[in-house]
């Protein structure tokens, strides 16, 4: 590669890390209350775990509602504006956590203040994640748009990892106000910089209809799915599993996770323009079943910590792989709506994950989990490979 080359990407992805500082901050106010709010619910007003448990939750619903009014109003009215939208939202989530702090000893108002708060925060991560990602593509062009989504998804992964133990440090020196303070803060300081960031104009031209956009997507939704089933049964149910079997480490663990999921994005995020979203789903897909398969059967932690690091790396291409693919379904109008469209199914995914998982191992154990997930991504490799079929058919040769 030449000097001029390697210059060049550099530019290429200093331009693109710009915007990504927005999907840090959203993903920074996900991460710093993730595991200070249920030991607040449980500990200090009082409730039981299930309510600890839907309070977080409460934001992963509101993310799946928001998400395809993001894409449609980014298409709409411009990234910008949908960007600035969003972080404002994550920033009122913080004074929403600050006055469930303040009215901690009425139980039942400060569960209120938490779960509006929530609400907030799944909105903000709709706009803000979305219109971030459309505004990335559309500063540095269409034929860009896999590196631009590859880097979102470093910035989420990245912003995940040290939001949640800053914020475990900031509860145990301030309690939740020093979480609530530093959301706050960091959210009204990204929107400042967004609104001081040129803004791109919105693509003219009749946009189709939303039922149409839906028709051209659902089944690269539904692929991404089911492959996100993998990354959340071990996210979700890891530490049980270690637990289950004795062993130690389940941390650790999640960070060979991490590490293949960082890794294989950084090193084989070009892959997707080389030889096309669909053929690099196919080839992670199988990576992630043998990943789910290890987990499985693992006999010892270094198989299952193995197994970990291979799930996180053929997880880590999908979402922009396929993504890539869905995109180019609609014209450049409805992208907005196409992609959010398009994320909402990583929302559902997760989303269902959790209690269909928690019936699974209550009648089969724990490890039947991860064979459940290795058949679903198999699933999703049979989707894939039917919309690689279909579309090498419709390719003039």
């Amino acid at each position: 590669m030449s000097l001029s080359t390697l210059r060049s990407n550099a530019l290429l992805n200093k331009r693109i890390l710009s915007f990504m500082l927005f999907t840090f901050v959203v993903y920074l106010t996900i991460g710093l209350p993730l595991a200070v709010l249920p030991g607040f619910v449980h500990n200090t007003l009082g409730y039981n775990s299930v309510l600890a448990g839907l309070v977080i939750s409460v934001q992963y619903f509101s993310t799946l509602i928001s998400r395809p009014h993001a894409g449609r109003y980014a298409d709409l009215l411009g990234p910008k504006r949908v960007v600035i939208f969003g972080l404002i939202c994550c920033g009122v989530s913080g004074i929403f956590y600050a006055m469930a702090f303040w009215f901690s000893a009425f139980p039942l108002v400060s569960l209120l203040m938490l779960c509006v708060g929530r609400v907030f925060l799944g909105v903000g991560e709709s706009f803000g994640s979305t219109g971030t990602t459309l505004w990335g593509i559309g500063a540095v062009g269409a034929k860009h748009t896999a590196r631009v989504i590859s880097w979102n998804g470093v910035a989420t992964y990245g912003a995940m990892a040290v939001g949640a133990p800053l914020g475990v440090l900031l509860n145990h020196a301030y309690g939740l106000m020093g979480v609530a303070v530093l959301i706050t803060v960091a959210a009204a300081f990204a929107a400042i910089l967004a609104c001081m960031k040129a803004a791109i104009s919105v693509t003219a031209g009749k946009r189709i209809a939303f039922k149409a956009v839906v028709g051209r997507i659902w089944l690269y939704g539904l692929g991404l799915g089911f492959g996100t089933i993998g990354f959340g049964v071990i996210a979700t149910f890891i530490t049980l599993y270690y637990a289950d079997k004795g062993w130690s480490g389940a941390a650790f663990t999640l960070t060979l996770f991490s590490l293949g999921f960082v890794g294989a994005r950084l090193i084989f995020g070009n892959m997707i323009n080389r030889f096309g979203g669909l053929r690099v789903s196919l080839v992670s897909f199988v990576l992630e079943v043998a990943g789910l398969l290890m987990i499985w059967w693992g006999q010892d932690p270094l198989s299952v910590q193995l197994g970990a690091f291979l799930t996180g790396s053929g997880f880590s291409l999908i979402f922009p792989a396929l993504g890539v693919e869905a995109v180019k379904q609609v014209p450049p109008q409805n992208q907005g709506t196409a992609l959010g469209l398009y994320s909402a199914f990583l929302d559902l995914g997760l989303g269902i994950t959790g209690p269909v998982a928690g019936l699974i191992i209550s009648h089969f154990g724990t490890p039947s989990i991860y064979l459940a997930a290795a058949f679903m991504v198999v699933i999703a490799w049979l989707l894939t490979l039917r919309l690689w079929v279909n579309t090498s058919r419709q390719t003039p040769v």
